[in-house]
């Protein structure tokens, strides 16, 4: 069991959950407490010691479904069985019993999925091949049209019950096959805050929007708390050398006066064509919910035209709708709709210049890919020479940069620092340094 919990613990450190050697031992402490065929009590157990945060639990719960398939599959000549499938069917969807319908996800993978030793199938084509053959929607549709009203969400939980027992069922063989391990790196996922903005699925971006209010929750927390426990002021020569009289004159103990910390003062501009739509969309709606944060924070997006959009997030509880607001009213293009950096940064200095003062930081999010216009990075010199900082988020891997039309580099030297910022991992790091 130590051995297999190893594993489990390896496999969850890979999924890129933090799984510290403390949080091992409880798990270990916590598994002597359960019984180890009670396969729910099992999974709360671990992950009230493993999981930190909600929505790393879908990740947790695909590795633990890997490594713990307690139930044996089953047996080859049970699987001969002549017993008529679309009669259990139909009993396991009107009774909903759990046994019934686990006997009938075993029986119907064993006859119907056509899994074969050795071939690298997921198991996911197994799953759909198994409930078409099934015909569990044609089930489901037939019974529905005759229950009454009340016992419909009883039929719809009974065919949820079966997809999920013939997951588990397909699952079971194929650890029984292939290993724990390598069906785990199989059905492996990554973090939501692993995701790339640029390749992210609509079940990506379901699950990035839902980690955005936490982050943004967590962020607050610590960049408030960096404020007050942030260094010494300078050094109070008055103070020290009043304290040195107890020690003979030797500054032991210096005295330091009361550093004043303040919010730094931020204005964003955000590329919103389409290329880094989302990228700027996740950039947007954590830093605005961050606003508290700042002293001041101005917001402008641009293509080849650029707009202030600060008021647009004024007072919005919801930032999803703030961001449609963008899109729909900001004025944003001013020639072919193309991204045209140079044009914009020589729009954004002529009207908005002189706003910038010492205390700025000025945030760039965008790719650099020009379409082959004219830079104008003189501006960001300018913005540098005004500004108090001056730093640029780019989505793309550092390895696409400056390749096409891409001109990252020409930017780069005026910039106090250039990053790769492609997943949410990546933009709390940086949010988080400039705090």
């Amino acid at each position: 069991m130590l051995d297999l919990l190893a594993d489990f613990v390896g496999e969850l450190r890979a999924a890129g959950l933090p799984v510290s050697l403390t949080e091992n031992v409880d798990a270990m402490e916590a598994v002597r407490h359960v019984p180890l065929d009670d396969r729910g009590a099992l999974r709360t157990a671990m992950a009230a010691t493993m999981v930190k945060r909600p929505e790393h639990r879908p990740a947790f719960d695909a590795v633990f479904d890997a490594f713990f398939s307690l139930s044996p599959a089953l047996a080859p000549e049970e699987g001969k069985s002549d017993v008529d499938l679309s009669v259990l069917l139909d009993d396991a969807l009107r009774s909903g019993d759990e046994d019934a319908v686990r006997r009938l996800a075993r029986l119907a993978v064993a006859r119907l999925a056509g899994m074969e030793e050795g071939r690298g199938v997921r198991g996911s084509a197994y799953v759909f091949k198994t409930m078409r053959m099934l015909d569990v929607d044609g089930a489901l549709a037939r019974l529905l049209g005759g229950a009454r009203w009340l016992e419909r969400d009883d039929l719809a939980a009974a065919g949820q019950r079966l997809r999920d027992e013939v997951e588990a069922e397909v699952r079971r063989r194929l650890v029984d096959e292939r290993g724990a391990q390598a069906v785990a790196r199989s059905v492996r996922r990554p973090l939501p805050e692993d995701v790339d903005f640029l390749h992210a699925s609509r079940e990506d971006l379901a699950a990035l929007q839902r980690s955005l209010r936490p982050l943004a929750r967590r962020m607050a927390a610590r960049l408030a708390r960096r404020r007050r426990l942030g260094r010494h002021g300078r050094l109070d020569f008055r103070r020290t050398l009043r304290r040195s009289l107890s020690t003979g004159g030797v500054p032991a103990d210096p005295r330091f006066r009361r550093p004043h910390p303040h919010k730094p003062e931020i204005v964003v501009l955000a590329d919103v064509s389409g290329s880094v739509a989302t990228f700027a969309r996740f950039t947007l709606q954590l830093v605005h919910a961050l606003a508290g944060e700042f002293s001041a924070l101005r917001t402008f997006v641009f293509i080849d035209g650029i707009d202030e959009v600060t008021n647009l997030f004024a007072g919005a509880d919801d930032l999803g709708a703030a961001l449609v607001r963008v899109h729909e009213e900001a004025d944003v293009v001013a020639a072919d709709g193309h991204s045209d950096y140079g044009r914009a940064l020589v729009t954004f200095w002529s009207r908005w210049g002189r706003e910038i003062t010492p205390r700025t930081s000025v945030v760039i999010l965008g790719d650099a890919r020009n379409n082959y216009h004219a830079s104008s990075a003189a501006v960001l010199a300018d913005l540098r020479r005004r500004g108090r900082r001056l730093w640029w988020l780019n989505p793309e891997p550092r390895s696409y940069w400056d390749t096409g039309d891409s001109i990252v580099s020409e930017y780069a030297v005026h910039c106090d620092g250039v990053f790769e910022c492609r997943n949410l991992r990546q933009l709390e790091a940086f949010v988080s340094s400039i705090g």
